[in-house]
């Protein structure tokens, strides 16, 4: 088995190159995703709430591209420029993910790009045929 890259225009294309995802098996890989724009490219503009809610839809585009949805999400790492944001964070993240979170880890991270203040990637399981 091979793992297979996923790809959506409705994420923008980052400064590396990485794949926005990977599929192996029954698992999706996102990488870690910034609050950028999917029609410009550019940070959203305010703080820690709105980055984080641009993050977490980048987040979903990927999960729809491979074929799942945020309720398969089993694991997340986040990393906050600065942790005393961490409950405006945290209320974006509960009202994406209200019933049966996925595991997370959270720590501070040094910079994380000249405008970027939260980065998220996610583990993510694929509905199977009884799920439809």
């Amino acid at each position: 088995m091979r793992p297979k890259s996923v790809h959506t225009d409705k994420v923008p294309p980052g400064r590396a190159k990485i794949s926005q995802g990977m599929v192996f098996g029954t698992l999706v890989f996102i990488s870690g995703m910034v609050a950028r724009e999917p029609s410009t490219g550019k940070t959203v503009p305010g703080g820690m709430a709105e980055q984080t809610r641009q993050v977490l839809k980048n987040i979903e585009a990927v999960l729809q591209a491979a074929g799942t949805t945020r309720d398969y999400v089993i694991k997340t790492d986040v990393h906050l420029t600065d942790m005393s944001q961490f409950e405006a964070f945290n209320r974006e993240w509960e009202a994406f993910f209200p019933n049966n979170p996925p595991a997370r880890i959270c720590t501070q991270a040094g910079a994380l790009g000249p405008t970027f203040l939260v980065e998220i990637d996610a583990v993510a399981g694929l509905p199977d045929k009884s799920d439809k």
